[in-house]
């Protein structure tokens, strides 16, 4: 029987399974699963200039700086390593504008938008339960043990 590259191709497809300590989208699990990833993806998407004016602006193109500058508490070492790593994904693009300084910006690929609009989702579903979640801790927490 004679296998056609359509059929391999949905050979290797139904292969991957994030169960499996072997499969290389659980890799992937583990990165976009990281909370700088969700709010870079999260501010590259557009969501911090949406919320703030009330108009939805939709992906963007930032400087390194204005994502430091956006992300509290995010070390250079970790906003430069997790850009890298997004960047070899194919999940953003960094493009150099040959000025003085040299102007870097980053920018959501379409693979990218595509999984910014599930860690919007995660983000919202976060902040939205919150007060539930720390009731719920307090609540566990005051239980005798």
């Amino acid at each position: 029987m004679t296998t056609t590259k359509a059929d391999k191709k949905a050979q290797a497809k139904a292969e991957y399974n994030a169960f499996l300590a072997v499969c290389p989208s659980r890799q992937l699990l583990d990165r976009i699963s990281n909370k700088w990833v969700v709010l870079i993806l999260c501010a590259l998407g557009g969501d911090d200039a949406s919320e703030q004016s009330g108009a939805s602006h939709g992906p963007q193109a930032m400087r390194y700086s204005e994502l430091a500058r956006l992300l509290a508490g995010v070390s250079q070492k970790m906003l430069t390593q997790t850009l890298r790593a997004l960047e070899r994904d194919g999940v953003l693009s960094r493009t150099v504008t040959p000025t003085v300084p040299v102007t870097v910006t980053y920018e959501l690929t379409d693979l990218g938008l595509s999984l910014h609009h599930l860690t919007r989702g995660l983000r919202q579903w976060a902040q939205t339960h919150m007060d539930q979640v720390l009731a719920s801790r307090e609540s566990h927490d005051a239980r005798p043990r």
